[in-house]
């Protein structure tokens, strides 16, 4: 059984959405969780749980939190017994397989990184995002904010680890994997773009097929894009804000044609079919990808049902042996620009 360290003190309304999620996922996809958090607290919440000593869930007591308020470098230098760098370590020592946390992003981001380790051939982690696509299918997007400025060589990295993120999590046999530009041609771009392409078309093992634009995002015509963090977080913001106003609207509407029942009806399918295609919480959260273990950041404002499913995709990462794939094409590629 896969065990996955969940961080029980990150998100904004810790710890009921954690718990919650604990006991949903335990209960439905084989998997064990440790929750990990100040021990009086977390018990408290699961004893609102009649039964859940009989479920594969333990408690690690963690003295302290890290805050949405507190810097990065702040949260690793001064709370050494936090929620999320007792779970990392959980990981490390091989007590459990990932980490799930909807805490502070930068600061999970570098505590994952300090204490569990880089993959050899990775220079940065990735973060890397679902989006919905026309095509029915997810497209994965990286980096979306964990590194602001890139280096080509990373971009190819990027490539590498979201192909392994497309074919493990969203069964792609061969994702097409396109690089995020402002046009189609390969003469159109930056610096950054122009040295990547002969990177990307270097890697044997990858369906590489251009340049892509940013329309091309959701239309299902590639199923990973890279990019530099800045781009992907930019991209990865307007398109929340662009769900948001989508779905107001919508209910606006719904509200306005209430006295047609027939109508009414029929666009309250529509809506909340809407609805769940671009809802966070059917993705869980997002993968930080090249590390020497899996962890998964949720959005602070997590639901029970976002952990459940971001310890979902934590366990699919484990049984898939996400990072044994990614090692084994980094190294076969350096290998080959080596020769």
């Amino acid at each position: 059984m896969v065990t996955i360290a969940l961080d029980a003190m990150g998100g904004d309304n810790f710890p009921k959405p954690e718990v919650d999620g604990a006991l949903q996922a335990v209960r439905a996809l084989n998997v064990k969780v440790i929750l990990v958090g100040r021990e009086e607290v977390v018990r408290k919440e699961l004893d609102r749980h009649e039964g859940w000593r009989r479920l594969p869930i333990e408690m690690r007591h963690a003295s302290d939190q890290i805050t949405m308020e507190d810097s990065a470098g702040k949260a690793i230098r001064t709370k050494k017994d936090s929620s999320i760098r007792v779970a990392s370590r959980l990981v490390r020592d091989g007590y459990a397989q990932g980490v799930v946390s909807a805490g502070n992003t930068g600061a999970v981001m570098a505590t994952a990184k300090m204490v569990q380790g880089m993959l050899a051939g990775v220079d940065r982690p990735a973060l890397a995002t679902a989006f919905p696509t026309l095509g029915g299918k997810s497209a994965v997007m990286l980096d979306v904010g964990a590194n602001v400025d890139c280096s080509p060589k990373m971009l190819a990295q990027f490539a590498v680890m979201g192909n392994a993120y497309s074919r493990v999590i969203f069964h792609s046999r061969n994702p097409r994997v396109g690089l995020l530009s402002i046009g189609e041609e390969e003469h159109k771009g930056n610096n950054l773009t122009h040295e990547a392409q002969p990177l990307l078309k270097s890697l044997k093992n990858l369906n590489y097929i251009g340049n892509v634009e940013g329309r091309d995002v959701y239309t299902g015509k590639v199923d990973v894009i890279v990019c530099d963090g800045f781009v992907g977080n930019v991209a990865l913001k307007v398109s929340e804000g662009l769900v948001d106003v989508i779905r107001q609207s919508l209910k606006q509407s719904m509200k306005a044609t209430l006295t047609r029942k027939v109508g009414a009806y029929l666009a309250r399918g529509a809506f909340y079919e809407f609805k769940k295609t671009v809802d966070y919480s059917e993705y869980g959260g997002a993968p930080l990808l090249g590390l020497n273990g899996i962890c998964v950041i949720c959005h602070g404002r997590s639901n029970a049902k976002a952990i459940k499913n971001a310890i979902r995709v934590a366990k699919e990462f484990a049984e898939g042996k996400i990072n044994e794939r990614i090692a084994s094409e980094l190294d076969g590629w350096a290998s080959a620009q080596a020769g």
